[in-house]
């Protein structure tokens, strides 16, 4: 065994001296283990890596209170966000809100103990349009009018069942007990009125005047003209004509006054013949014409109807 030990070293040696003398033969060089190369970030990467994860940080923090800060000053909550509140019937806002663009809505409504207030700088305009987007119906709030175009414009009353006025293209209908002008210039009527009662406030007067034009009062069964407690007074510029086609003219009162009528005399002094006179005649010429005539023991129409020839 000793033998056998003794051959393996030295095959051993062998084999390594075969080795060595190839490798020197073929001009081989091991490398060398002097070179080290680190692994990770240093020098001035580092530095960059650590101020850019410093600046995320700050960001994120700055962007975390401005969030809170938001979320504070315009108080949002589950239900909405500030004087906005969501609900199942729709947006309620309280306050005072501003619209910079068109409000597109099916119904506004202010709460039960407050006022619903519309106000802009120019003015303010509600639009209805029908399915296609055609436009039926506007009114407009501005500074020197107020405009509505539709085609039938209605006032209600209170509760919604009276209609109180109404007009459309064609005539304007009210349907109210009682029409009151205060205006100090009473009413102005471009063209025919009709009512079955015209009557002024109390202890007030009531005149009907036609400044450039004739006014004319027509009726199928009548017309009344009363005053109750005063006097009523007709006049005119022109004449003042009273006509019944198929009835008759009455004058029923205590007393019947006709003014300023022409005085019929044959005297050469007419002034002393009024004055000495106290009685006169009413006489009528075959116009119609009305005139005073002396009387006298008997009739002087006759003798005065030369007056019949002026007219």
């Amino acid at each position: 065994m000793e033998q056998s030990a003794t051959l393996d070293i030295e095959t051993l040696k062998i084999t390594q001296e075969q080795f060595i003398l190839a490798s020197q033969s073929l001009h081989l060089q091991r490398p060398g283990c002097d070179a080290v190369y680190p692994v990770g970030l240093y020098g001035w990467r580092k530095r960059c890596l650590y101020f850019f994860l410093l600046l995320l940080l700050v960001t994120m923090i700055v962007n975390l209170a401005l969030t809170v800060w938001i979320i504070k000053v315009m108080n949002f909550s589950v239900d909405g966000m500030g004087n906005l509140h969501l609900n199942q019937d729709g947006i309620r806002l309280e306050g005072v809100s501003e619209f910079l663009l068109p409000l597109y809505v099916n119904e506004i409504q202010s709460r039960r103990d407050s006022l619903l207030v519309l106000r802009s700088e120019k003015n303010v305009t509600l639009n209805v349009r029908n399915d296609q987007g055609q436009l039926t119906g506007q009114l407009t709030v501005g500074p020197e009018a107020v405009e509505a175009q539709c085609q039938r414009l209605e006032v209600r009353s209170k509760d919604g069942d009276r209609l109180l006025f109404t007009a459309n293209e064609e005539e304007v209908i009210m349907t109210t007990e009682k029409f009151t002008v205060t205006g100090s210039e009473g009413a102005v009527f471009g063209h025919s009125v009709e009512t079955p009662l015209i009557q002024a406030r109390a202890s007030e007067d009531l005149k009907l005047e036609s400044p450039t034009r004739a006014l004319t009062m027509e009726a199928p069964r009548g017309v009344e003209v009363s005053a109750a407690k005063g006097p009523l007074k007709v006049s005119g510029r022109k004449d003042l004509q009273l006509e019944s086609t198929e009835g008759e003219i009455l004058f029923d009162a205590n007393t019947i006054q006709l003014g300023s009528l022409p005085l019929g005399v044959y005297t050469a002094s007419p002034t002393q013949a009024s004055q000495e006179q106290a009685v006169y005649e009413v006489c009528v010429c075959p116009s119609g014409k009305i005139y005073l005539s002396p009387a006298e023991s008997s009739s002087t129409c006759q003798a005065m109807s030369n007056i019949c020839l002026w007219s």
